[in-house]
């Protein structure tokens, strides 16, 4: 399935969350674009060969880059703590303007790297873990660990402590809901996926 169809089912998913939490509407707005990013995830373990059938262009993985660099530059703006502020601003400048010139394996490493030390930085753990997702995203090959139920239940760990940190109800259910709709939407549940999902990783390797 491609980029578009996760988006549009996470949006989905995440509008459905917001609806059942009595959401207000930026709330909503938040939960329905986190619901769509969570939906996108998965497939961060692309790689700059495309040696799998992929769902993301090179051009979509340097999108998601720059987007997490321009959020950590005004998180740090209004978030960061005064001796914080600066270096938070300096990583998503820096990683905004190496996206542009590295390949998509090599970026989503330097994302990786850029976004754990932004964690590091503004002491937000969930920012942290995403960014050691992310660094191990671009190591596995497709639909491997990232469409598994590991990688379900260490996405759900960032998300519930997103939720933490944002104070709004309803995040990490649309963050996991969000995430396990791409699983569904790539399995051999659908009959128009040739290929499923290793879901047991690393107990098994039979696709579903």
């Amino acid at each position: 399935m491609n980029g578009t169809a996760h988006v549009a089912i996470g949006s989905a998913v995440g509008f459905i969350v917001a609806t059942n939490s009595g959401s207000s509407p930026t709330e909503t707005f938040i939960l329905v674009g986190l619901g769509a990013i969570s939906g996108l995830m998965p497939d961060l373990d692309v790689d700059g060969k495309l040696r799998n059938r992929i769902t993301f262009s090179h051009k979509v993985i340097q999108s998601v880059a720059q987007l997490i660099g321009i959020l950590m530059i005004i998180y740090s703006i209004f978030e960061g703590s005064a001796e914080n502020r600066y270096l938070g601003m300096g990583i998503g400048l820096a990683m905004l303007i190496l996206s542009s010139f590295i390949k998509q394996r090599h970026m989503l490493m330097i994302t990786g790297i850029g976004v754990i030390a932004g964690g590091i930085s503004l002491h937000e753990i969930w920012l942290l873990l995403l960014g050691i997702y992310i660094l191990i995203a671009s190591y596995v090959s497709h639909r491997s660990y990232t469409h598994s139920i590991i990688g379900v239940i260490f996405f759900g760990v960032i998300a519930s402590k997103l939720e933490i940190s944002l104070g709004i109800e309803g995040v990490f259910q649309a963050c996991l809901a969000g995430y396990i709709s791409h699983l569904i939407a790539d399995s051999k549940f659908l009959l128009v996926n040739r290929r499923g999902i290793k879901l047991f990783l690393p107990f098994s390797s039979v696709e579903m």
